[in-house]
């Protein structure tokens, strides 16, 4: 499931973010993957251990939270810091699928990647190129959203990005391993919250809305990992 999550940020939060980032040291971007990622990509990050990545970082976090689709498409039990990176000059991060467990930094706790995400710092009219493709059974995706909106897909996508030949591409990304591993399950998950909010909308609540709000949880119930 691909999903584009608008408004994660406001414009005044990118605004805001761009400004500290463009006075940022940026590092080598090959630092925080495997051997695999690292042939293929070339960009520039903050380091892991930057105090603004990890101000910043809080500030995505807590737009995250107040997200109701965010949350009811990702079903979050633990979010990675929010990374921060840059792609011009031609830089780009060749075909690769994103690494199954991640560390949370600074502890000695996992996470399982199952919800991969990138949120946009730039409009598309900054830069040019810096397309991020998510392939899939359906064939390729192009994603070039504007700042401050979020695309969201499954960590198991073969996914690359395209080579940035104007401007500068600043993206927030992070990994989310969610209470229901399944992708289809998740999926299946937000179309009934989905099509529940919008009935209880146009209809108020009654005994068949009771049932279906019932029947979403049991189905949440039965498939978290919780």
């Amino acid at each position: 499931m691909m999903l584009h999550i608008p408004g994660v940020l406001t414009r005044e939060q990118v605004a805001d973010m761009r400004r500290r980032l463009d006075e940022s040291q940026w590092v080598d971007g090959r630092a925080t993957v495997g051997t695999q990622g690292a042939k293929v990509k070339q960009n520039r990050q903050l380091p892991d251990t930057s105090p603004l990545g990890a101000e910043l970082g809080q500030i995505v976090l807590q737009a995250l939270a107040n997200h109701p689709l965010f949350f009811s498409a990702a079903l979050p039990l633990r979010i990675s810091p929010p990374l921060f990176n840059c792609y011009a000059g031609g830089e780009h991060y060749g075909a690769h699928v994103d690494g199954s467990m991640r560390r949370i930094p600074g502890s000695a706790q996992w996470l399982r990647t199952d919800v991969s995400s990138t949120l946009f710092l730039c409009d598309p009219e900054e830069y040019d190129g810096g397309e991020l493709i998510v392939t899939d059974q359906y064939g390729e995706h192009e994603v070039k959203l504007p700042a401050g909106d979020l695309i969201l897909y499954p960590s198991t996508s073969i996914h690359r990005v395209q080579p940035v030949t104007r401007g500068a591409r600043i993206c927030s990304f992070f990994w989310t391993q969610s209470m229901v591993r399944d992708d289809m399950r998740r999926g299946m998950l937000l179309e009934l919250d989905q099509n529940i909010q919008s009935l209880r909308a146009r209809l108020g609540d009654s005994p068949e809305m009771v049932g279906l709000t019932g029947h979403y949880h049991n189905l949440l119930r039965q498939w978290s990992e919780v």
